[in-house]
C-alpha cells in the first residue's frame, strides 16, 4: 500500500511512531492511548497529540470511536482468507466459508501460510482476546508448551494454551472461571500470531 503527502515526523513524534508499530508487531493490535502515555511517561492528552500530529502528517491511520483503531500508513498489507468461526469458550464447528480480507504485514511473522478465523466466547480474555475479534494463525500441525493455538478435537474446534502434563496435551483457557480441557483425541491445526479488534 503507498501512501501519497507523507510528512516527516519529528524525532519525539518518530519514537511514538515506532512505539506504536514495535507493539502492534509484538501483540498484534495497537496500542491504546493510554498504553502510549504510560511508555512515555506523559498524559493521554499528550500521547492523543502524538496520535494525531501523526495522523495529520500522513504516518498513521486511526479509526474515529473505535478502540486501538490505530495503525501505520505505510504498512504493506497481505490478503489472507477468513475461514469462519472458532470457539474461545466450548468448542464449536467451523463455518467453512472463505473471505478473503487484507492484513499489515507486520502482523504476520513469514510468508508462511496464514488464516482467519472470528472468535466466538471469552476463554481467552485474560489474552486480550475477546469475543468477535479476528485471529491470524499460520498454519502448522506443531506447537511448544505455552502456544495460543487452534486445535481440533472430538467435540469440534477450539481456540486454547497448549500445555503438557505427564507427557500429554492438554488444552488451557484464559479465564480463570473456565476448566482445562483434557481431550481424547487432539490435532494441531495452527498457531496464533496476531488479532484484529472487533470494529477494526
Amino acid at each position: 500500500m503507498i501512501v501519497k503527502n507523507q510528512t516527516p515526523p519529528t524525532p519525539k513524534q518518530k519514537k511514538a511512531l515506532d512505539f506504536i508499530n514495535a507493539f502492534r508487531l509484538k501483540n498484534g493490535y495497537s496500542p491504546s492511548l493510554n498504553e502510549i502515555a504510560h511508555h512515555f511517561g506523559k498524559s493521554i492528552s499528550t500521547a492523543q497529540h502524538f496520535v494525531e500530529e501523526l495522523r495529520e502528517k500522513g504516518q498513521l491511520l486511526k479509526e474515529e470511536n473505535v478502540a486501538r483503531g490505530i495503525s501505520s500508513a505505510s504498512e504493506a498489507v497481505r490478503q489472507i482468507f477468513k475461514l469462519g468461526y472458532i470457539a474461545a469458550g466450548s468448542p464449536i464447528e467451523p463455518i467453512e466459508n472463505p473471505e478473503p480480507i487484507d492484513v499489515p504485514i507486520s502482523l504476520l511473522k513469514d510468508l508462511g501460510n496464514y488464516y482467519a478465523l472470528e472468535v466466538k466466547g471469552d476463554s481467552m480474555v485474560e489474552d486480550s482476546i475477546e469475543d468477535g475479534d479476528t485471529i491470524l494463525v499460520r498454519h502448522q500441525q506443531t506447537a511448544n508448551s505455552g502456544d495460543r493455538i487452534v486445535a481440533i478435537t472430538e467435540n469440534g474446534v477450539t481456540l486454547k494454551v497448549l500445555r503438557f502434563k505427564s507427557g500429554k496435551p492438554y488444552l488451557e483457557p484464559r479465564n480463570k472461571n473456565l476448566d482445562n480441557i483434557y481431550p481424547k483425541r487432539l490435532e494441531i491445526r495452527g498457531k496464533f500470531y496476531g488479532l484484529i479488534r472487533k470494529g477494526e
